[in-house]
C-alpha cells in the first residue's frame, strides 16, 4: 500500500526521500523522481515529514526507535507518521521519545486496502497533537477521502482496532453465508445480488465475496496481518478489563488460516477455515 500512496505525493508536487527494505519494489518511484535514502534515518534526515508503512510492530519500532530510525537522524523530522497498525502502546512509545526531540508525533492507520490506497480513497484515522495534525493534513488529502482527528496519541490506533473488529467480524458472516447459500440450494451469485443491496449490505459483500466467489485470494490486504491486528484488539481489550466474544472467536480463526499455510491471501481467504472442516466441495 505504501507505494501507491508515496506515488500520490509525487503527483502531487512533493519531494521524497524513500527507504524500503527491498529497492526493488520502489524502484517506479525512483523513475518518478523519488530519491533513494540507505536507513530510515537517512530519509527522514531534515524532512517536514517522515512517513512508514510497515507491517508489524517489531518493523515499527525499528523504523521508529531503531538505531537507524527516525528519531535517530542527525536532524530529526519535524513530524513522524506511523501509517501502519499498531498497538496503542508503541504509538505512545514513539510520541515520548519524540517529544524531547522537538518531534511531532501522529499514528495515522488507514482502512481501505488496496484499491483505496490505488485509488487515494483511504479512509485515515488519526491520532496525536492538533497542530501537527493540521500541519500534515494537506498531505492526507492527497492519499484519502476521510481524514479524522480522532483524539491523542493512540487514538487513530485505537479507532483502527475497531474498525479491523467490524471487518473481520462481517467477513465471518460473509463465509457463513456463503456456505449456508450452497448447503441450501441457492446460486451463490444471485443471492448476493439481493442481499448486498439491502440491509445487510458492507464493503466485504460488495468487494470481497465477488472475488471469493471467483477463487480469487490475492491479497488487498493479507490475512496474517489482519490476525496480527485481531492480537492487538485482542490484548488491547484484555487491558482494559473487557472480553469480546464475538472479537475472540473471530481471532481465532484468523490465526487458524495463517497456521493452515494461507496468511498470505486476502481476508477473503478466511472461507479456506470452513473448507478444512467441510471439504472445498461444499464450499461456493
Amino acid at each position: 500500500m505504501g507505494a501507491p500512496m508515496a506515488g500520490h505525493l509525487i503527483k502531487a508536487g512533493y519531494k521524497l526521500r524513500i527507504f524500503s527494505r527491498t529497492r526493488a519494489k520502489v524502484e517506479p518511484l525512483l523513475a518518478a523522481g523519488a530519491e533513494w535514502a540507505d536507513s530510515p534515518a537517512a530519509a527522514a534526515e531534515g524532512a517536514d515529514v517522515a512517513f512508514a508503512m510497515v507491517a508489524f510492530p517489531k518493523d515499527v519500532e525499528e523504523v521508529f526507535l531503531g538505531s537507524k530510525g527516525f528519531l535517530a537522524a542527525k536532524h530529526p523530522p519535524k513530524i513522524v507518521v506511523d501509517m501502519g497498525t499498531s498497538p496503542p502502546g508503541l504509538t505512545r512509545r514513539i510520541a515520548e521519545a519524540a517529544a524531547p526531540k522537538g518531534v511531532g508525533a501522529l499514528d495515522a492507520p488507514v482502512s481501505g486496502g488496496d484499491i483505496g490506497a490505488r485509488n487515494a480513497t483511504l479512509s485515515i484515522m488519526v491520532g496525536g497533537e492538533v497542530r501537527d495534525f493540521e500541519a500534515v493534513k494537506p498531505l492526507f488529502e492527497c492519499l484519502g477521502k476521510t481524514i479524522v482527528h480522532q483524539g491523542p496519541a493512540g487514538a487513530g490506533q485505537l479507532c483502527k482496532m475497531v474498525n479491523q473488529i467490524l471487518v473481520a467480524n462481517s467477513m465471518v458472516g460473509a463465509c457463513e453465508a456463503m456456505v449456508a447459500a450452497k448447503a441450501t440450494g441457492l446460486d451463490p451469485e444471485r443471492m448476493l445480488q439481493s442481499v448486498s443491496t439491502g440491509a445487510a449490505g458492507s464493503w466485504t459483500l460488495s468487494n470481497l465475496v465477488p472475488r471469493m466467489l471467483r477463487g480469487d485470494w490475492a491479497p488487498g490486504f493479507h490475512a496474517a496481518l489482519l490476525a496480527k491486528d485481531l492480537q492487538i484488539a485482542v490484548d488491547e481489550m484484555k487491558a482494559v478489563g473487557h472480553a469480546l466474544p464475538g472479537l475472540e472467536v473471530t481471532e481465532r480463526l484468523y490465526r487458524r488460516l495463517d497456521e493452515l499455510g494461507h496468511g498470505g491471501m486476502g481476508t477473503q481467504g478466511l472461507l479456506k477455515v470452513w473448507a478444512e472442516v467441510l471439504g472445498e466441495q461444499k464450499l461456493p
